[in-house]
């Protein structure tokens, strides 16, 4: 899971090394288009619905923060 959403994350942003980037909303460095796509490509990918009270700094922060949010949709 972690692969592919750093595929999609790499897709969205290739300038983002989102392996070490634990700042990517608070730091301004993931902007609301990139997470308005990011949603919807998660959403497709993964079969889930990212419900508005999901859609939060801290779940966007970090791929691990990502990945950590995806899977508790998908359980």
């Amino acid at each position: 899971m972690k692969e592919k959403i750093e595929n999609i994350l790499m897709n969205i942003r290739p300038d983002v090394d989102f392996s070490t980037e634990k700042h990517l909303i608070t730091d301004g460095i993931m902007e609301s288009i990139d997470i308005i796509s990011l949603v919807t490509e998660l959403e497709d990918e993964f079969d889930i619905t990212i419900a508005p009270d999901v859609l939060v700094a801290k779940n966007f922060n970090s791929l691990e923060a990502i990945v950590k949010m995806v899977s508790e949709l998908v359980d």
